[in-house]
C-alpha cells in the first residue's frame, strides 16, 4: 500500500525520555524518536547505565543519571520497560505533568494498570499505547471495513518463537507468557473490528499455549490462539471475519512494519501539541488489562 508523504511539521519536536535500555528500546523506541521531525530523543534513563549510554550515543541524546534528571529533561516520556516498572514510573512522570507513551500490559496486574490510568487521568496529561499494529495502513483499512460487516464469528492467532531463544527471551514474558504479552495486540484488534467484548474465557497455559474465546457484544463470537513458544518461520498474525459475506481476512505476514512507526510517532507528537487525546489510550490499555485479567481466571 503506497501512502502520501506526511505534511510538513508545524510544531517545534516533542522532547522525549525514553526510560529502559533493552533491545525493545534500542530498536524501536530510541531509533524512532530520534528520527524526528515531529520528536527529539532528549535523553535515556536505565537502571544499567552502561546499556543507557549504548542506547543515548547513537543519537547524540542525555544520558541521565536518575529518573529524576531525566524528568527534568523532557516533557513527554517514553516506556520500554517489563510491565511492573512502568507501573511503578508512569504514575510518577504522569504526576511531573509529562506525556506518557506506554508499552503494553499496562501493567502486570489489573490493580497495577489501574493505579496507572488512575494517575493519567488526574495529571489530566496524554497518554498513548505502543499497540504497534494500529498505526499501520493496512490494519485501519481492514478496521474500517470489519465495522461495515454483520460479523457472526471470527477466528485470530498470534503465534511465534521469541520466547524460546534470543534477546525478547526475558524475565517477564517468560514467567508470564503469551497472554500479557501478545494478548493486547490479539484482544484490541478483535474488539475494534468486531464489537466491544462483553465476555471471555482462556484456558491453556500462557508460557505454551492459550486460546482464547470472546463474546462481543452484537452476539459474535471469537476465538484467538497465542504462543511464544512454537516455531514458525515467520510470526504469524491473522485475523479472519465470518458472516453472511465472503470473509474478511486480516494477516500481517505482507506488511512493512517499518510503515508503523512514523505515524505512531506523528499521533503522539500530534497529541502533545494539541491537547488532543488518543483513542489509543491509558484508558483503552486497562480496558484491555481487564479482559486479560478475566480471561486468566478462566
Amino acid at each position: 500500500m503506497t501512502t502520501a508523504p506526511p505534511a510538513p511539521w508545524p510544531h517545534r519536536p516533542v522532547e522525549v525520555g525514553l526510560v529502559g535500555a533493552g533491545p525493545w528500546a534500542r530498536a524501536m523506541h530510541a531509533r524512532i524518536l530520534a528520527a524526528g521531525p515531529e520528536t527529539r530523543l532528549a535523553a535515556v534513563w536505565a537502571r544499567r547505565p552502561e546499556a543507557a549510554r549504548q542506547t543515548a550515543a547513537p543519537h547524540a541524546a542525555h544520558v541521565a543519571a536518575g529518573f529524576e534528571e531525566l524528568l527534568d529533561r523532557c516533557e513527554a516520556v517514553a516506556f520500554a520497560v517489563p510491565p511492573a516498572v512502568q507501573a511503578e514510573l508512569a504514575p510518577l512522570a504522569a504526576k511531573r505533568g509529562k506525556a506518557v507513551l506506554l508499552e503494553k500490559p499496562l501493567g502486570p496486574d489489573l490493580p497495577a494498570a489501574r493505579r496507572v490510568a488512575d494517575a493519567i487521568a488526574e495529571a489530566g496529561v496524554v497518554s498513548q499505547l505502543v499497540l504497534t499494529k494500529r498505526y499501520h495502513p493496512t490494519t485501519r483499512a481492514f478496521l474500517e471495513e470489519a465495522r461495515t460487516l454483520d460479523v457472526r464469528g471470527a477466528r485470530a492467532c498470534y503465534l511465534h518463537g521469541a520466547f524460546l531463544q534470543g534477546e525478547f527471551a526475558t524475565g517477564w514474558r517468560l514467567e508470564h507468557g503469551a497472554l500479557l504479552d501478545l494478548g493486547p495486540h490479539l484482544l484490541d484488534l478483535l474488539d475494534a473490528a468486531i464489537g466491544p467484548i462483553t465476555g471471555i474465557r482462556g484456558t491453556g497455559d500462557a508460557r505454551r499455549w492459550f486460546e482464547l474465546t470472546c463474546e462481543h457484544d452484537n452476539g459474535a463470537v471469537s476465538q484467538a490462539s497465542l504462543s511464544g513458544s512454537v516455531a514458525v518461520p515467520h510470526t504469524l498474525t491473522r485475523v479472519e471475519l465470518f458472516g453472511p459475506e465472503l470473509p474478511l481476512v486480516f494477516d500481517t505476514a505482507g506488511i512493512d512494519h517499518e510503515e508503523c512507526w512514523p505515524v505512531l510517532r506523528r499521533e503522539f507528537a500530534t497529541a502533545v501539541r494539541t491537547g488532543t487525546p488518543s483513542p489509543l489510550d491509558a484508558g483503552r490499555g486497562l480496558y484491555l488489562q481487564g479482559l486479560l485479567e478475566r480471561a486468566a481466571a478462566g
